[in-house]
């Protein structure tokens, strides 16, 4: 039996009313297929270009998310149905009519910090909204066959790649972390080329919207300005209709996008994720989690940890994502310029665009560097805002990345701390003392966290509650995925399900699960992902 996850409501658009919940398959379908305003899909065709998606031979269902399904409207049931995993395998796409077709929509981008041109969904298609409890959230098959933007590809994804992204949508939202959901995995036994011979899989996911930075680039490369306006009024209409209201609303659109990457990042480089590829086209608008491929939370800590086996340069390493992620801010607000006060005819339009672009872009240091040094204060469990507190955290990221003390367990631990060392009290001691090759490193930051301490209120017990509650147990560790891969590969879904269900809960102690917290084995240093992952 396939497993089924507790996925609750994510980011949504607050506006739209409310609308019957569908409930058989064929209701579900057309719900999902029928047109409504304000949908990207509405667009036309400068942005989507619909077929049906290739056929899933023989599919089985791997994975369903019954809360998922819930935000959905849809009744947890209706997975039993046979019809369900045949229509989002791609199967029964055919039957709708031309207008009511998924669609692959096209973009462009910066990829490896080099302008790739044109791009698109080369194996994603989306299949329409769901309108549930006044919101409305698209939802889009991954790894439904060739389009017209799969370039080079074969427009599949593996049963691999599809558990991990399920998996780890699981993961970050538990974690509180914006991102895609995921609704379900099919698999097959169809054959796909890789690094090896793996078999496809299709996973569902559910967003307010997929649409990237890397769409913004699309219309202002070719100089379709009127495009790029009418992209950029949707994401304003849908989701920031506050920014009609300012001086210029393509400028506060940016501030927007600004501000949700700025927060998102320091949410990235709090739990230590690596997301891997960080072009342009792999930006969210929203500032969501998307395009999990080759990503990773960190066990060892180092600063310089790339993720991504095909980033040969380190692009994308743990220590840049937050320049990178100001890097491709800089690209969209340069593909936002032409929309940049457009209510002005001066002749010194464009450099004022140019100037109030810069001065938005000089917003994400301020919003990302104290963001980040506030959660840090709470992971170390003060309360108060002191001088030197970054220095401590900074010193202690110094210790860690010598020793690469395992980045999750070592947060975690420090919750056992005492303020107060004594012979009655070892809990500065051991675990997490025991991570560190280089005791007299760590037993100095130390007696200066002690030192720190002793300026709090809060006793050792209050404070520990606290830092449990920001410093997750559990992460998607690479090995732990793959456990649950190779199971699933053999039909047994139930690793899977218990992993599924200690990510729901990545702040509880779970003593049952203390396996999954425990260090990664040795094989796990040899597991590799890539851009195909």
């Amino acid at each position: 039996m396939p497993f089924s996850s507790d996925l609750t409501e994510s980011r949504a658009d607050p506006r739209a009313a409310p609308a019957p919940a569908p409930g058989t398959l064929p209701e579900i379908a057309a719900a999902i297929a029928a047109p409504r305003s304000g949908a990207f899909a509405q667009l036309g065709a400068a942005f989507v270009t619909r077929q049906p998606a290739q056929p899933l031979p023989a599919p089985y269902l791997v994975g369903f998310s019954a809360a998922t399904a819930a935000l959905l409207g849809f009744d947890a049931g209706i997975a039993s149905d046979p019809a369900f995993t045949e229509y989002f395998s791609g199967n029964l796409t055919r039957e709708r009519p031309a207008s009511e077709l998924p669609y692959a929509s096209v973009y462009s981008g910066h990829q490896f910090g080099v302008w790739a041109g044109q791009l698109g969904d080369g194996r994603a298609l989306g299949l329409g909204e769901i309108e549930h409890d006044g919101r409305r959230y698209e939802l889009q098959l991954k790894g439904s066959g060739l389009t017209p933007y799969s370039r080079m590809g074969d427009g599949r994804a593996v049963l691999r790649s599809s558990i991990r992204e399920f998996l780890c949508s699981e993961a970050m939202h538990h974690l509180g972390i914006p991102t895609t959901r995921a609704l379900c995995v099919t698999g097959s036994e169809a054959p796909v080329r890789r690094e090896t011979l793996e078999t496809a899989a299709v996973v569902t996911r559910v967003a307010p919207s997929f649409v990237r930075f890397g769409h913004f680039e699309h219309f202002q490369a070719g100089d379709r300005i009127d495009a790029l306006r009418q992209l950029a009024d949707h994401v304003i209409d849908r989701f920031h209709p506050h920014c009609r209201d300012a001086d210029d609303p393509y400028l506060a659109l940016l501030d927007e996008a600004v501000k949700s990457t700025a927060a998102l990042l320091v949410q990235w480089q709090a739990v230590g994720f690596c997301h891997g590829v960080m072009n342009t086209d792999n930006m969210s608008i929203l500032g969501l989690t998307i395009d999990y491929g080759p990503f990773g939370f960190m066990d060892g800590f180092d600063a310089h940890h790339i993720c991504n086996h095909s980033d040969t340069q380190g692009r994308y390493a743990y220590r840049m994502q937050p320049q990178i992620a100001w890097w491709n801010l800089f690209c969209l607000a340069q593909a936002l310029l032409p929309l940049f006060g457009a209510q002005r005819d001066d002749a010194g339009r464009e450099e004022r665009a140019i100037a109030d672009a810069q001065n938005v872009l000089e917003r994400f240091k301020p919003r990302f560097g104290p963001a980040f040094e506030a959660r840090m204060r709470e992971k170390l469990g003060l309360e108060h805002a002191l001088d030197g507190d970054d220095a401590l955290a900074d010193r202690l990221f110094a210790v860690m990345h010598e020793n690469r003390a395992d980045f999750t367990l070592t947060f975690r631990g420090l919750a056992q701390i005492a303020r107060q060392a004594s012979d009655d009290n070892p809990r500065g001691e051991s675990p997490v003392r025991d991570l560190f090759v280089d005791r007299a490193a760590f037993d100095a930051w130390v007696a200066d966290y002690r030192a720190r301490l002793a300026r709090e209120t809060r006793d050792d017990a209050a404070r520990a509650v606290a830092m449990n509650r920001v410093n997750p147990k559990y992460v998607l560790r690479n090995h732990l995925a793959q456990t649950a891969i190779e199971r699933a590969a053999q039909k047994d879904f139930s690793e899977l399900e218990r992993l599924a269900a200690v990510l729901r809960r990545p702040f509880d102690e779970q003593p049952e699960h203390a396996a999954y917290a425990a260090l990664p084995p040795e094989w796990a240093g040899s597991l590799e992902v890539s851009c195909s992952s």
